[in-house]
């Protein structure tokens, strides 16, 4: 157990560094330092440069589960000198807590830009811009409009919360049923964290166990098609299209890397809701692994293997049980977005995130559209493995594009990728890598629970 927690630990350590959550390092800009707290215990601070050009970034920062809860305001430090060098206010705020904190995180954010406002002036624009987690965030404060005149939405959690525990759900669940057949697995409703150590050890070493036979390779492509996997591993050469062994390989290095964290992740959602607001009862594996791209690759490998692929989907399909809990489903409404936008919105991710897969834009853009919207929304896409693996240049090209779809009141080819390519290169910065992208299909959109516990 004591191995499981260190692993845990240093899986936290490594994603909140890529999240931009370790320590920032003083600005070269000149600039002042603006702090305060908020009636609800919530820190913030701003940054304002002498050559401030009028326009505040208010930022939202990624999942922090560490009970130290420091604000920030920038996605990392080099991204905070390059716009302030370019004169951009930064404000941000540590949230009312740390862990799974939609309830307040978003009033934390324009709260925070009030406390600002009141002692800097009001700006000519304000920018909403989120990471991950914060991405969400983002995202809800594109829906409630006023104080705010575009968002930036980079890596984010666009799904929603339910979803993103949902389609989680389903990849547990056929670790459980198709590599610990007949051990007790606990999935959901954990008691405390020590349970999601038990669950995270359990898992990663039967997905490693079962790398050492067709059967094993053949589950684990299933199995990672349902987390919605990519291919792709960051420091590693991209898997050429018909490489199926490399892609599969690669599939299997990205769950290995995220399991402990996102299991310890729903323990902390879990508690913060006060049950489990997720469930699979009454959901279709064969269909979760048709809409997921990847039948193909795992009718292949299953036919390699020998082994009987409608006979897994159905067992998944007859063991599907887990039911929500009202309670816990009705306070994780406030991890739902709309679609419903109030302000132009720009969105951000990496073609083969692991933690985030590029298939929350998917679900995101389709809600947008369904809600009437699509006028404001354009999705951006770079080529990167890794979560949030973003350069400083395609952050400030972003930001940038934004601050000229407000001036002129229009997109056109904005945010078009050869456009933002363009634009990202001439900033003098490191390298980008914008392309044109074709998402798959989002799995944890699913219709109202069936039943609760």
């Amino acid at each position: 157990m004591r191995t499981i927690r260190r692993l845990l630990a240093a899986t936290i350590i490594a994603f909140l560094a890529m999240l931009g959550l370790a320590p920032t390092t003083a600005q070269a800009a000149p600039t002042t330092r603006y702090d305060g707290v908020l009636p609800n215990g919530a820190t913030w601070i701003a940054d304002v440069p002498a050559n401030w050009n009028g326009t505040l970034l208010l930022y939202s920062h990624g999942y922090n589960p560490f009970p130290d809860n420091p604000p920030r305001n920038s996605p990392d430090p080099a991204t905070a000198e390059a716009l302030l060098a370019r004169g951009y206010a930064l404000a941000g705020s540590s949230y009312s807590r740390s862990g799974w904190v939609t309830d307040t995180a978003a009033s934390d954010g324009l709260d925070t830009l009030r406390a600002v406002t009141a002692l800097i002036g009001k700006p000519r624009r304000a920018i909403a811009l989120g990471t991950s987690f914060g991405g969400m965030i983002t995202g809800q404060l594109a829906e409630r409009g006023r104080q705010l005149d575009g968002a930036i939405a980079t890596c984010g959690l666009m799904g929603g919360g339910i979803d993103l525990h949902n389609y989680q759900l389903d990849g547990s669940h056929a670790v459980a049923q198709l590599l610990l057949a007949g051990q007790q697995v606990k999935l959901v409703r954990f008691t405390d964290t020590a349970e999601a150590f038990a669950t995270a050890g359990q898992m990663v070493a039967a997905l490693d166990q079962a790398q050492a036979s067709p059967e094993g390779l053949a589950r684990t492509a299933l199995i990672t098609a349902l987390y919605q996997e990519p291919t792709w591993v960051p420091g590693q050469p991209k898997p050429a299209r018909g490489d199926i062994d490399a892609q599969v390989a690669g599939e299997y290095q990205n769950l290995r890397a995220i399991l402990p964290f996102i299991v310890a992740g729903r323990a902390d959602m879990e508690r913060s809701a006060g049950g489990n607001p997720t469930w699979n009862k009454g959901v279709d594996y064969g269909r979760q692994l048709a809409e997921s791209g990847r039948l193909a690759q795992v009718a292949q490998l299953y036919h390699r293997a020998g082994i009987d692929l409608r006979a897994d989907l159905e067992l998944l399909t007859r063991t599907a049980t887990v039911t929500a809990d009202l309670v816990a489903y009705r306070w994780m409404r406030n991890s739902v977005l709309t679609g419903q936008l109030a302000m132009p919105v720009l969105t951000l991710h990496t073609t083969d995130d692991g933690l985030v897969p590029v298939q929350h834009q998917q679900e995101y853009g389709e809600d947008v559209h369904d809600s009437r919207s699509a006028e404001l929304l354009r999705q951006a896409y770079a080529e990167h493995a890794g979560h949030c693996a973003f350069t400083t240049a395609e952050l400030v090209a972003a930001v940038l594009t934004m601050e000229k779809r407000i001036q002129t009141g229009r997109w056109d080819a904005l945010a078009g990728p050869h456009r933002m390519q363009a634009l990202a290169d001439s900033l003098g910065l490191d390298s980008a890598a914008f392309v044109r992208f074709r998402v798959p299909e989002f799995l944890g959109d699913r219709p109202t629970p069936p039943r609760f516990s």
